[in-house]
């Protein structure tokens, strides 16, 4: 740990300490995820929703979760592969976690999936990282020390872009749920420029990069744990995120994103939210 505490920003600030248990985890399951892989032995299985999941989610979960309950035993663990106590609903620090985010992807060997770890503090998320196992990419953000993206022994600040219209936002979309509902959204924006992959994290963290300016999701299908280590990153490097009608995600006893989930470089947020809000009234709570 020492050894690094001088390539991180924020390592020596408000929740430094945090800051580098996350990144150390993130790689360490990343790493033994695609070992599993590789290994050609991924039990894969179908959850509920026709998702699915691997012993590699399995394992890196398991890892994550000993790793943090070993250096803050009183934080509890909310996992994508575990069920959440209602103590942990309700706690003032969370950690958050998925440890396979784009399951798809990682089973077809492509890299847009991604491990991710956040922390809840007084139902917001304080920290996150991101981490791409093989691109040895670290996305990370911290209240003091704002969001960075490491590769190798490189650390850069992130900023989101100057985009300032809808029409000229470069989305980024999903790669394994794409649907006719994106079509009728990009034509009702003007929006010709779109990319796809698989991990929400990878996606709010190009946002976060200025690589690309806009993610919708009209669906209720994401949790809390989607959500938490980026929004962390999106929202120190100058993004925004919230539900398809633009209000603020509600953590703590609320997992289900049921009224979607717009991200983008907060320039381009308002215009969106109320160009698309009447397209999918049936997320609105009855």
């Amino acid at each position: 740990m020492a050894r690094e505490s001088q390539t991180y920003p924020g390592v020596d600030a408000e929740l430094g300490r945090e800051l580098l248990l996350a990144i150390d985890l993130a790689r360490a399951a990343g790493a033994e995820a695609v070992r599993i892989r590789d290994g050609g032995a991924l039990g894969i299985e179908m959850k509920p929703g026709d998702e699915p999941v691997t012993l590699a989610d399995r394992a890196a979960s398991e890892m994550i979760i000993a790793g943090i309950a070993g250096a803050f035993p009183a934080d509890p663990v909310i996992s994508e592969e575990a069920t959440p106590t209602e103590e942990a609903l309700t706690a003032r620090r969370a950690w958050l976690i998925d440890p396979i985010d784009g399951t798809k992807d990682f089973i077809r060997g492509w890299d847009g999936f991604s491990v991710m770890i956040g922390l809840l503090v007084a139902g917001r998320p304080a920290l996150g990282v991101v981490y791409q196992p093989t691109l040895g990419r670290t996305y990370f953000a911290t209240p003091a020390g704002g969001a960075h993206v490491a590769v190798g022994t490189t650390v850069t600040p992130l900023a989101v872009s100057s985009i300032a219209h809808a029409a000229d936002a470069r989305l980024v979309s999903s790669k394994s749920h794409r649907s006719d509902e994106m079509d009728r959204l990009k034509t009702e924006l003007g929006i010709s420029d779109e990319q796809q992959i698989g991990s929400i994290g990878v996606k709010l963290c190009l946002i976060a990069s200025g690589v690309r300016d806009l993610y919708v999701n009209p669906t209720s299908r994401t949790k809390a744990w989607d959500t938490c280590a980026p929004e962390a990153i999106l929202a120190r490097a100058g993004g925004r995120l919230s539900d398809v009608f633009g209000a603020p995600l509600v953590y703590g006893a609320e997992l289900a994103r049921t009224r979607g989930l717009v991200a983008s470089n907060g320039h381009v947020h308002d215009e969106v939210v109320g160009r698309i809000g009447p397209l999918f009234e049936k997320l609105r709570a009855p």
